[in-house]
């Protein structure tokens, strides 16, 4: 009897506790989807994150998030409560916070708050609906650009100077020296088809960002198991079907088509990834801005990688 009455006053206080306290449906519909997020950093520079919002379940919700490094992770904890959005995302490394805690209210249908930084700073962010980036059924091609000349770095620029000249060309072949920094093209571009030719060293990381956003990963994997963290991989989101890479040191090629969110991935001749959506931007990426035109970016900062044939036909 009274382990029978313990069982019962257990139940009663676990249903009175606030955490517990449940939602209507519907409580949360106005949140649900994903949002393109622009944080303001503490020395005035905005970096770009994303979430998208979904249902537990009718009176609970869950978040996947993509931060200003590192790849998609989930939130450990989401709650909606008297107009107020919190959201609980765990460390990626071994610096900054253990958790990472984004608040924010709905104003004028986007999201804004505060989140704090590694240092403790407290930064405001806004966040936007991100655009479906509806693919079309048909796609005219224009004339092939060749985004590298083979001779000099006309067309591209660092996209920081804190090392500059690390990015250099000899015998048609773009190459960078470590430490260094990424290379972006001058031109923007919103569907297209890019062919790029790359060779990377033993344990090399690098990778091509498409319109700047979203990472096709180059990594130094042959052997080893298909993830959407190694190579071939839309960084975080989209695992390739294939082993198809190739030994470090060998020259490789990608042949990548992005429409809207829509992407497909050749390597080395081989298709690994087709016609798979990509949900939103990658760590590392120039911006949240989807809706908008990117440029390619060359990933640099991480090791030694090298280029060449790098040819875009973009859509009319």
């Amino acid at each position: 009897m009274k382990a029978f009455l313990l069982l019962v006053l257990s139940g009663l206080i676990f249903a009175a506790s606030p955490a517990m306290a449940q939602q209507a449906p519907g409580f949360a519909d106005q949140l649900l989807g994903r949002w393109d997020i622009t944080v303001k950093g503490a020395d005035g520079v905005s970096y770009p994150s994303w979430m998208e919002l979904h249902l537990r379940t009718e009176q609970s919700l869950m978040a996947d998030f993509v931060g200003r490094f590192g790849s998609h992770r989930h939130a450990t904890q989401v709650e909606y409560k008297d107009g107020q959005l919190t959201v609980s995302i765990p460390r990626q490394y071994e610096v900054g916070p253990d958790v990472l805690v984004f608040t924010g209210r709905m104003e004028a249908g986007k999201l804004a708050g505060t989140v704090k930084d590694e240092k403790g700073n407290t930064l405001n962010w806004t966040a936007v609906r991100a655009p479906e980036l509806k693919s079309a059924e048909k796609v005219a091609w224009g004339a092939p650009i060749k985004l590298f000349n083979g001779k000099d770095l006309t067309g591209w620029k660092q996209r920081h100077n804190d090392h500059p000249n690390c990015w250099m060309v000899e015998g048609g072949i773009l190459s960078n020296k470590t430490p260094c920094s990424d290379l972006v093209s001058d031109q923007k571009f919103t569907d297209f088809k890019i062919h790029v030719e790359f060779q990377v060293v033993p344990k090399g990381n690098s990778g091509v960002y498409l319109r700047g956003r979203y990472e096709t990963q180059i990594q130094d994997d042959f052997g080893r198991a298909l993830d959407t963290l190694r190579m071939g991989g839309v960084y975080g989101f989209i695992k390739p079907s294939s082993a198809a890479m190739k030994k470090a040191g060998e020259w490789q090629a990608y042949d990548i088509t992005l429409i809207g969110r829509r992407v497909t991935v050749v390597l080395n001749g081989v298709t690994i990834i087709n016609n798979e959506e990509i949900p939103g931007i990658t760590g590392g990426a120039l911006d949240s801005n989807e809706g908008e035109p990117g440029p390619i970016m060359l990933q640099g900062d991480h090791t030694r990688v090298q280029f060449r044939n790098v040819t875009i036909t973009p859509a009319k």
